[in-house]
């Protein structure tokens, strides 16, 4: 059966009624963009999830006070200089003055102006840069693909490829788009994954349903990666839904529904793995797919301790079929199996390999083995003969420019 969802062209300004800025407000560093602005005229429903640290930066919480109220949203303000974490009341007075500054560029209500952050944990935001970014954004938005793309550079940070996508799809006979951006590449563990994810769409839904596929769609896709186990301050996923489609409204479940979480996973899905792949000094993706586990947590649970484990990534990196590390991490888990049960292969664009069968090793071919881990994306397969649930973790392999990276992160 054809897809009902379609790739189309850009990220964030690809739905209706949405407009993208970005500038260089030199926040940390000069010469490079570091602001961007997504905005959309037509009041929006919101939705969100943010970091499980108990520690959270103080844009997380003006974001969730405006999310978990029924205030409409019209624009998003994002830095990538400064995390404005572990920055006290003044951290909340520099989210006050940023939507203050929206507010007067834009005519919209200060309480319509969500605020995100990343970069240094520790610093305190220079307002007067963020405010003065505002203003010059606020007269260049754009609703044009570069517009789009340029905001999703302006937002990385160590990470080496900007991440956005759109797809188009019908709902209520009515053609419509869902668009995104994301950044992540290092402190990157569930739950959530460290990460900005900005998602917009023209879709007429409710609030309650638009947080309700959100909330699980995450679980899925940004929740099941991990770059070194680490679980940000910041991390924050807002969605945005304008209506201008003009689709009838989706307030309850049903097919339409389900085509809208479908899109959505199809979305994050790609963003995911792109910030898995981009993982500081990564040079291969690496995936973890569990099946037949006895239960959905067994199955997330084991693929995430797969590509979680740093001796596993290591092998990944080394090209070398060490299936005992997998096992090894899957044992420590907290999930309870019988390694007797499972099946472990290595698989990847060059082949699929069988290497462990039921508690037995097996002598397996090392030359195609590594033919199979040279690939630039590898896959650990595993059927755990116990049930009917699977889940896919993604993550990347542990390399020496890691360390070079995080060794001078603040220079």
């Amino acid at each position: 059966m054809e897809s009902l969802i379609k790739e189309t062209e850009g990220g964030v300004t690809a739905a209706g009624g949405f407009k993208a800025a970005s500038c260089a407000a030199g926040i940390k560093y000069q010469g490079r963009t570091d602001m961007a602005m997504v905005f959309s005229k037509s009041p929006c429903v919101s939705a969100g999830t943010f970091t499980s640290n108990v520690v959270k930066a103080a844009c997380v919480k003006w974001d969730q006070k405006i999310v978990y109220s029924n205030d409409p949203v019209h624009a998003v303000v994002i830095n990538s200089g400064i995390a404005n974490a572990c920055t006290g009341e003044e951290g909340f007075v520099a989210c006050d003055k940023t939507a203050a500054a929206v507010e007067e560029a834009l005519g919209v209500p200060k309480s319509s102006a969500l605020v995100a952050s990343t970069g240094v944990i520790g610093m305190q935001l220079p307002v007067d840069k963020l405010t003065g970014g505002v203003k010059m954004m606020a007269g260049s938005l754009s609703d044009t693909t570069e517009a789009g793309t340029a905001a999703s550079k302006a937002i990385m940070t160590t990470d080496t490829v900007n991440k956005e996508i759109a797809v188009t799809f019908t709902c209520g006979g009515r053609k419509v788009t869902l668009g995104g951006m994301s950044k992540g590449s290092g402190m990157i563990h569930p739950n959530m994954c460290t990460m900005l994810a900005f998602l917009t769409t023209d879709v007429a839904i409710s609030k309650d349903l638009l947080q309700k596929a959100v909330s699980e769609v995450v679980r899925d896709t940004f929740n099941m990666i991990t770059v070194d186990g680490d679980t940000s301050t910041n991390d924050t996923l807002l969605c945005l839904s304008n209506a201008e489609a003009g689709n009838e409204l989706i307030d309850s479940e049903g097919k339409d529904f389900d085509t809208f979480k479908e899109a959505l996973l199809y979305v994050c899905t790609f963003l995911a793995k792109r910030m898995a792949s981009d993982g500081e000094g990564a040079t291969k993706l690496f995936e973890a797919k569990v099946i037949n586990a006895k239960t959905k947590d067994d199955a997330r649970t084991l693929s995430r301790a797969i590509v979680g484990s740093n001796l596993s990534k290591a092998a990944i990196f080394g090209c070398d079929a060490n299936f005992g590390r997998f096992l090894c991490a899957m044992g420590y888990s907290g999930s309870e199996f019988d390694e007797r049960d499972v099946e472990l292969y290595f698989e990847s664009e060059k082949g699929k390999l069988k290497v462990f069968d039921r508690g037995v090793p097996l002598d397996f071919d090392e030359d195609k083995a590594l033919d199979i881990m040279k690939a630039d994306a590898v896959t650990v397969f595993v059927n755990m003969n116990e049930g009917k649930e699977s889940a896919t973790a993604w993550g990347c392999d542990l390399t020496y420019d890691y360390v070079k990276i995080n060794a001078d992160y603040r220079s």
